[in-house]
This record gives C-alpha cells, sequence and structure tokens, in this order.
C-alpha cells in the first residue's frame, strides 16, 4: 500500500460485479477521502447497494479491486469487517428487544466487552436521542427504528460507515430528523451513503457520484456538477393581466416562455432580468413577485440520465 492510497478511505479501481450475463456494477472507479461523507446517487437497481456488499466483503467482485482503509477486500476482508458499520436499506433490527437490547445485542456480536458495550449503548442512546425510547423496537416510528439502525451500525465504533439508503420511505419529517443524527458524525467517520433522493446527497454529501445503469456518469461537489452539467436558470413572476402580446413581445428563440396561473416562467442559460422587469412595468404590469432560481440537483440528474426522479422531494 502506497502513501497515496492510505489517504484514502475507500478506493476502488474498475471494480465490476456482474450477475451472469447481467452487468450490476460496471467498472466503478471512487476515491473517497477520509472523514468524508460520499453519495452514490441513483435511482432503484442502479448497483449502489451491490457496490456496498462488494465493499463490506459480504460479495465477491467479478473483476477490479478495493481498499477500504488501506485493506484490500480480495486479502484482507475480516480485517476490513472489523473497522466498518454498516446499516443496511432494509432495517435490520430486533423486534421483540428494547432499543438498548438491540444495542446491546449489536455490542455482543462486535466483541466488545459487557461494561464497554453497556458505556457504548448508552452514549449512542444519547447521540441519537433514543434514552426516552423503553419500548419494544417494532414499536418504534419508522424515523426512529432507521436512528436505532444507525446507532446499530456505531456500536463498534467504526472507522467506515455505510448507509445504505438511510431514509427509505420515511415522511419528510422523519427524514430531515435523520439528516440531522448523520451531520452530527461529520467529520468523525467516513460515510458513504446511498440514495435516490436528490435533496438528500445534495444536503449531507462533499462529494456525489451519480450512477445509472451501473456506471458512474458524473462525479464532484454539488456546486460543481451543477455548474458543469446544467446552466439552466429559472425566472418565476408573479404579475397581474399579463396579455397574449405582451407573452409574445418578451419570448426569445433561446428562451423557454412558459405562461402560468397568475404570471410566467422563463427557463434560459442566460437570463437578462432587468430586461424583462422593466419591459413588464413598462407594459404598466404590477409585478408582485420574482423569483430567480439557479440550477438543481434534479436539473443535473435529468440532463445526464435523461430520468426525472418523481415523488422523492422534500
Amino acid at each position: 500500500m502506497n502513501q497515496v492510497e492510505n489517504n484514502y478511505a475507500i478506493k476502488t479501481s474498475d471494480l465490476t460485479k456482474k450477475f451472469g450475463e447481467r452487468i450490476a456494477v460496471d467498472a466503478l472507479n471512487v476515491e473517497i477521502s477520509r472523514g468524508e461523507i460520499f453519495s452514490l446517487l441513483g435511482t432503484n437497481g442502479a448497483g449502489k447497494t451491490t457496490t456496498i456488499k462488494m465493499l463490506c466483503c459480504l460479495l465477491k467482485p467479478t473483476s477490479g479491486s478495493a481498499t477500504v482503509m488501506g485493506n484490500e477486500i480480495h486479502k484482507n476482508p475480516f480485517k476490513i469487517k472489523e473497522i466498518i458499520g454498516v446499516s443496511p436499506q432494509e432495517t435490520a433490527i430486533a423486534g421483540h428487544l428494547t432499543t438498548r437490547e438491540n444495542l446491546l445485542l449489536m455490542g455482543g456480536v462486535s466483541g466488545l466487552k459487557s461494561n464497554h458495550s453497556k458505556e457504548r449503548a448508552n452514549e449512542l442512546m444519547q447521540l441519537m436521542e433514543l434514552e426516552d425510547r423503553k419500548d419494544q423496537a417494532r414499536k418504534l416510528s419508522g424515523g426512529m427504528q432507521r436512528r436505532l439502525s444507525i446507532a446499530m451500525a456505531l456500536m463498534s465504533d467504526p472507522q467506515v460507515l455505510f448507509l445504505d439508503e438511510p431514509t427509505l420511505g420515511l415522511d419528510p419529517h422523519a427524514r430531515r430528523s435523520v439528516w440531522n443524527y448523520i451531520e452530527k458524525l461529520k467529520r468523525e467517520k467516513t460515510i458513504l451513503l446511498t440514495t435516490h433522493y436528490l435533496e438528500e446527497a445534495d444536503a449531507l454529501a462533499d462529494n456525489i457520484a451519480i450512477i445509472d445503469q451501473a456506471k458512474i456518469v458524473a462525479m464532484g461537489t454539488s456546486p460543481e456538477l451543477k455548474k458543469k452539467y446544467s446552466s439552466i436558470r429559472l425566472l418565476k413572476i408573479s404579475a397581474e393581466n399579463i396579455s397574449a402580446d405582451i407573452f409574445d413581445n418578451i419570448r426569445r428563440p433561446e428562451w423557454e416562455v412558459i405562461e402560468t396561473v397568475g404570471g410566467l416562467e422563463i427557463k434560459a442559460v442566460d437570463i437578462d432580468f432587468n430586461m424583462v422587469t422593466d419591459f413588464l412595468r413598462s407594459k404598466n404590469i404590477r409585478i408582485n413577485s420574482i423569483q430567480l432560481l439557479e440550477p438543481t440537483l434534479n436539473d443535473v440528474f435529468l440532463h445526464l440520465t435523461g430520468k426525472e426522479v418523481k415523488n422523492e422531494t422534500i
């Protein structure tokens, strides 16, 4: 292992997994720095969970290689399992046990001594605000079950934490609550987070890899991706009594002008904000409100994959 590789918590080189003729992960190349939250963003079936399973040494790659904290997945699977924590997509908790009992069970599985396990459980229950939850785990809300799942993954104090769709199926309030707890772990752990929620990647990740049909199609910070792949801006104007001839006069070949209820929208790479508002005012149009919106991660995703993630916004 050279010094460059040692700087990365996770590094993959052409990591590939095939199931028969189907390619689940195609030549994945990522470099994840220590203390970073890195998101694999893609729709269901894109290859996110398969990637995590390979990095956790639960699934053997077809080809390629990867290291986790400098340990090669082919050569040191047991060492890797000692230094990672995993919160799977399907919440893996014992429903008949209490929150504390679930954590102590995980402590025992992780080889922690009894006193250490109790101390660690107390710390995590406080961190995740679960100390007052004494019911059986199956009686917890979906959001609290996800928090418990993350706490269980942290029992062994892992160096690398894998969160596979950590807020899948949660309502917006519960989702944001889980985000807050993930934020608390920032810089303390290296986190690989898979998600198909655009806002989740945008809010939490230092770097994002967009994965589509088993391949990474773009990678970078959220601002970098927006700047590189989507320069479309949106101007929303709420105004009264905009006639058809005014719409005709405001149109430009390079603009998409849309009539809305109570106003108009303009989509374009370059919008002359002052020209539009001055023109409307010259026609005695009363402007109630104006919004100039920058490109979103959804714009980037649509541009790169041709797919729009629906019903995932918060």
